[in-house]
């Protein structure tokens, strides 16, 4: 199987997680999304993609629940429809509406070239989302509970530019005020399937902000 991914991409992390979490023998193909090569494998020009064995399977989440599906071992989604359709919906959130006011920060970074009201009403939607995010984790645990699941798997890349990018707007600490949110990711990142995925996002950053590639 081969992913074409972008290590800084919180999409891609998101099914790098899951590949790690399970062990897989996944080759990792570095992607420029915009290219005509990689337009033809997936015409939407998003990232990730996974080529199992000559089957191209698009989106993240898709992957990630082929991925469990395929490889039921290590579990990361639990047996009880209703404790799977709970998973479901903190991914459905996290793609739906928790990352999509953070990624339309992302031109945003040139405090010269910067839509100040197009921030503001940003800023003020994620932090709408983390109060929302802070209401529905539960006390102690992973996202849903006591088992690491794709849940965690969706959420914790993205948290990695909450950390890391609103500062730079300007906004308080996302974990100010929403202690299960603070508990959750200060466990999560105890995880060595995280710790890695972090890690190699945190590289790509900082080889981004040098001009590296």
């Amino acid at each position: 199987m081969k992913l074409y991914n972008m290590n800084l991409s919180n999409f891609a992390t998101k099914s790098r997680l899951v590949i790690y979490e399970k062990g897989l023998n996944v080759e990792m193909v570095a992607t420029d999304s915009h290219s005509a090569e990689y337009l033809k494998i997936n015409p939407l020009g998003k990232i990730p993609t996974l080529d199992a064995d000559g089957a191209i399977i698009l989106e993240s989440e898709v992957i990630n629940e082929y991925l469990e599906e395929k490889y039921p071992t290590p579990a990361l989604m639990p047996k009880s429809p209703e404790a799977r359709a709970k998973v479901r919906v903190m991914s459905r959130f996290h793609d739906l509406y928790l990352e999509p006011p953070l990624r339309a920060l992302f031109p945003q970074m040139n405090p010269k070239t910067r839509d100040q009201k197009l921030v503001a009403d940003k800023l003020a939607e994620i932090a709408t989302r983390l109060d929302q995010l802070d209401r529905m984790l539960p006390e102690s645990g992973f996202a849903c509970g006591a088992d690491f699941t794709l849940a965690d798997c969706a959420i914790a890349p993205t948290m990695f530019f909450v950390a890391n990018l609103l500062p730079a707007f300007g906004a308080k600490s996302a974990l100010e005020g929403r202690p299960r949110l603070a508990a959750w990711w200060e466990h999560v990142q105890t995880r060595p399937s995280v710790q890695k995925g972090l890690a190699e996002m945190g590289e790509a950053m900082a080889a981004m902000q040098r001009g590296g590639n």
